[in-house]
């Protein structure tokens, strides 16, 4: 996409988007657990629609939890506390149906094999700090102000459902301008939609595209396009865990394997490879050697060592892809134990990643469930030197 202008669209939703809901409770779920017993086995699923959350899946563990209240807790805070919002989280009805894990399964998770078969993608550039696409970005922001200005009381009117979508133009491969942003949030039924676009022009629309850098004349703003957005969030419509894959990751701007990341414990590689190809492809780009890097990595159930390692670097590269598979090799252990213990993944570090995007995100330390963890941590690239000297070695 180096060649002639173009314009790129990504998405984000915020914390009371229903699939958003589902994928908090599956990951608050799978904190409890492994703040408890690190070795729990966790696939854990919500649905939610009006009135009622169903949690289902498959959990081998010896820790002891309230699945009811966690589900309780993590909708209250999201703020969905009163019936007038059309949900509220000491009323609902949950439903809990949770079993062992397939002992088939097990038996190769037991040995340090994958969980599953399956391929998986990293992705980094150097568009922003984060090292992320911008559009992506600049919709994430947008939707985590939403949050900030309706949490700190300077919207009152706003509610917890809400969706954002950039287009940005690029120009020889680089951004350049934000083309159209669209906004679409939940509100109180007493306010109209010019009041609503004025106020969150002011203040999320314009402080989060100042802080992005790129050119906004001539803006094309779209606020609540249908005129209203009252009913909102499982009331408006139904969740489901893992149903906003995009979101989660690249915004659409590098591809995907399929597989969600949010109920589920480190074991499976659909999550713990997808973090480790990203630490891979962002180390690759923070050591500049390519100013865009995708890495894919598949693996079969029950095999520890991936099966395929993939590079592009999209014609950037300073060397090879092959050099640089090479050195990823000899670098990365990739196999699921491996991940787990170079990105400390059986801490209960997981409810953060469930909005807002599980990357561009900064690691960071912070007290969870009683235990000082680090989140993020596939978004350090720890690796660049050695990396570095991989490479001479190959290349």
């Amino acid at each position: 996409m180096a060649g002639a202008p173009y314009i790129f669209s990504s998405e984000s939703v915020t914390e009371g988007h229903p699939d958003k809901m589902c994928d908090q409770i599956s990951d608050s779920v799978l904190d409890a657990l492994l703040a408890q017993d690190e070795r729990s086995r966790v696939a854990c699923e919500t649905m939610i629609s009006t009135g009622l959350v169903v949690v289902v899946g498959e959990i081998t563990t010896n820790a002891e939890i309230k699945v009811a209240d966690i589900v309780r807790k993590t909708i209250a805070d999201i703020g969905y506390v009163d019936s007038s919002m059309g949900f509220d989280a000491a009323t609902c009805e949950v439903m809990v149906s949770l079993h062992a894990q397939s002992s088939d399964i097990a038996r190769g998770v037991d040995t340090g094999g994958a969980g599953d078969q399956g391929m998986m993608f990293g992705y980094a550039c150097d568009e922003t700090q984060e090292l992320m696409p911008v559009p992506i970005m600049i919709a994430h922001r947008l939707t985590e102000r939403l949050s900030e200005v309706r949490k700190d009381g300077t919207l009152t009117w706003l509610r917890p459902d809400g969706k954002s979508q950039v287009s940005v133009a690029y120009a020889e491969g680089r951004p350049i301008a934000v083309k159209t942003v669209v906004v679409s949030t939940q509100h109180a039924p007493d306010i109209e939609t010019p009041d609503i676009a004025a106020a969150l022009r002011e203040h999320v629309i314009d402080p989060v595209l100042e802080r992005s850098g790129l050119e906004s004349d001539g803006l094309r703003l779209l606020v609540n396009p249908t005129g209203k957005f009252v009913i909102g969030g499982p009331q408006g419509d139904a969740g489901l865990t893992g149903r906003k894959i995009i979101v989660d990751t690249y915004g659409g701007y590098a591809r995907h394997g399929g597989g969600a990341f949010s109920g589920k414990d480190p074991s499976k590689v659909d999550r713990s490879a997808s973090y480790a190809a990203r630490w891979v492809a962002k180390s690759i780009v923070a050591a500049g050697f390519a100013r865009r890097c995708e890495v894919q990595l598949a693996y079969a159930i029950g095999v520890a060592e991936p099966v395929s390692i993939m590079v592009d670097t999209f014609n950037t590269g300073k060397v090879s892809d092959q050099a640089l598979e090479q050195a990823i090799r000899s670098v990365f252990d990739l196999t699921p134990g491996g991940i787990v213990e170079a990105l400390d993944l059986r801490n209960p570090i997981y409810r953060p990643t469930a909005v807002y995007g599980h990357f561009g995100r900064e690691a960071e330390k912070m007290e969870v469930h009683g235990k000082n963890v680090e989140l993020f941590t596939w978004e350090n690239p720890s690796r660049t030197k050695e990396l570095e000297d991989a490479v001479r070695r190959v290349a």
